[in-house]
């Protein structure tokens, strides 16, 4: 082969393949909707492959084991209903503390308005409350205690009180628990018992966040700190302040 002249243009570099890229995603998908409906003792490496359409040494490429996948499908999992990159920009946003715990409730709310209930949920279940297994420990630390810190610090701001104050732990598991709730109750029942928190979305994150900020207040006064009165929080939150019936 003649030797390329100083004149020629350079090569063109190769171009990047998705191909892996494509096939990860593929295999854990697959692998969470069959670990949802199998459990992770009785789903196979083969048997992901398979349905995914990949190599069968895919699995351990891309996840080194088994286990390593399953903990990737467990993150992923914990993502179908917060992903991390959402709560990232709603705490780097410049609002008030209480427009932004106003934005996390909806971003919530939002999750548990999805008429089709993910596989996510399905396998944080039966790991959280069924059968707890070491892989938890990971999804702990990858998925939910990153966001668990954001929305402290939101939480903390709105108190007025450092994020390391045990009155903050509780205000925000009392926000949370609340939506957590509503994601797990079947979408039927909502509808047949309380069909308002179904069919009203917009108005349930205001409720919720007018809620919110009035405990988060009386918390806040209970352990002497200064924060916005409720009327005030609302305002900078963009839930208008409901008008007092007038007496008669």
């Amino acid at each position: 082969m003649a030797p390329q002249s100083r004149h020629d243009p350079p090569p063109r570099p190769r171009s990047v393949r998705s191909d892996g890229v494509e096939t990860r995603a593929q295999i854990l998908q697959v692998a969470g909707r069959l670990f949802a409906e199998k459990g992770f003792e009785r789903t196979t490496s083969r048997e992901i492959c398979q349905a995914a359409g990949a190599n069968m040494a895919a699995v351990n490429y891309h996840f080194g084991s088994r286990e390593g996948l399953y903990e990737a499908v467990l993150v992923e999992a914990h993502g179908q209903l917060v992903r991390l990159d959402d709560l990232a920009a709603i705490g780097r946003v410049g609002d008030a503390p209480q427009a932004r715990l106003r934005a996390v409730i909806r971003l919530l709310a939002q999750r548990a308005s999805v008429q089709e209930v993910p596989w996510g949920l399905r396998i944080l279940v039966h790991e959280m409350m069924v059968a707890p297994s070491p892989h938890m420990a990971v999804l702990m630390r990858k998925a939910v205690l990153p966001k668990i810190q954001i929305m402290m610090s939101i939480v903390a701001e709105v108190l007025g009180l450092p994020a390391d104050h045990p009155a903050v732990q509780r205000s925000l598991a009392l926000v949370v628990l609340p939506c957590i709730m509503m994601t797990i109750v079947p979408r039927e029942l909502f509808r047949q018992v309380v069909p308002a928190v179904h069919d009203y979305a917009q108005g349930l994150v205001d409720d919720m966040t007018r809620y919110a900020l009035a405990g988060l207040e009386a918390v806040a006064q209970a352990h002497g700190a200064i924060t916005m009165s409720t009327a005030d929080a609302l305002s900078c939150s963009d839930v208008t302040p409901r008008a007092k019936p007038t007496s008669v």
